[in-house]
């Protein structure tokens, strides 16, 4: 395993991105970082934040084939997976692709879809395959959603089921710009969309690498233990309803790894733990009904809460 080429691929990214998404590089690590464990990545904010633009940018940086699909409440699964129909001059069925058949898929506004056809997702994501008629399909890698929704108070949004939340692999949130980082926005687009001219600067090639490298990076026995007293501590925390699953463990680990990596190291340290915490548990716990009310974003406060908690390792780690 070569750490630099990690480095590489995170340099690359992340200065193409930055020619459209001002200020926000935090949050463009932490895509990279689901990108390289081949998860799935969910952007959520109000509408204008950012968030179509930024899973465009993603896509076009990326020499990958590309699909957008705006979900609807009349959307149906099959317009995701696909048809069979009879071609007459053929005198056969065939197989018409949906837009899932794909490297990577934006799922603009997916919480305005019902719960059915938000559910046709669940298979492609977790399988990376999807089923149509009785037959099953293998997507090619690499296959990476990038969905967005805003908040559920919105007109016209159905919640994501909890099985379709723990498929992603992270949750992130944009947010408002900075002052300075608005007026360079406005600089930036005065004359033209940079988007327009994005160029890709990733190779299938490079994404394989990275994908199957990344989990050559060390962990060791006090990070796993910082992880597991983390995890625990969600299933015992009073103000949470249901603690994450193993499922949410391993993605933690993985995502530490991935961190560690793209910062050019081949061991895991708190730190890339730490970063890479609420972004990849938030979303997968549920907060009792009182907490709720209490806060407006009590999920990433709970798990800020439990980080300040649980003890450090203190220990040398290099």
């Amino acid at each position: 395993m070569e750490i630099r080429n990690f480095v590489e691929f995170r340099s690359k990214l992340q200065s193409n991105i930055s020619k459209v998404i001002i200020g926000k590089e935090r949050e463009i690590d932490k895509i990279i970082v689901a990108l390289i464990c081949s998860g799935h990545v969910l952007l959520e904010d109000m509408p204008g934040l950012g968030k179509t633009k930024l899973a465009k940018s993603i896509s076009k940086s990326l020499n990958c084939d590309f699909k957008r699909i705006q979900f609807t409440p009349d959307i149906l699964p099959s317009d995701l997976t696909g048809i069979y129909f009879y071609n007459q001059k053929s005198g056969d069925f065939e197989f018409k692709k949906g837009p899932l058949v794909t490297n990577i898929i934006l799922a603009d506004e997916i919480n305005r879809a019902t719960p059915r056809t938000q559910s046709a997702l669940l298979e492609c994501m977790e399988e990376r395959q999807i089923t149509v008629e009785g037959n099953s399909i293998a997507l090619e890698k690499p296959f990476f959603v990038i969905a967005t929704q805003n908040p559920i108070e919105q007109f016209g949004t159905f919640p994501l089921p909890e099985a379709q939340l723990d498929r992603f692999f992270i949750r992130i949130s944009l947010g408002y710009p900075e002052y300075q980082e608005e007026k360079k926005i406005m600089d930036t687009y005065i004359s033209n969309d940079p988007l327009e001219i994005l160029d890709s600067v990733i190779s299938n090639k490079e994404i394989d690498y990275v994908q199957n490298n990344y989990k050559y990076v060390e962990v060791k026995d006090e990070i796993k233990n910082y992880i597991l007293d983390i995890v625990s501590e969600t299933r015992k925390n009073y103000e949470i309803e249901y603690g994450v699953s193993p499922r949410a463990t391993l993605a933690l680990m993985k995502a530490s790894q991935a961190h560690a990596a793209i910062n050019g190291r081949d061991y895991v340290v708190p730190e890339d733990v730490k970063v890479m915490a609420t972004a990849v548990l938030a979303h997968r716990i549920q907060v009792k009904i009182n907490k709720l009310k209490a806060v407006s974003n009590p999920e990433e406060d709970i798990i800020n809460s439990i980080l300040n908690k649980v003890t450090t390792p203190l220990e040398s780690l290099e």
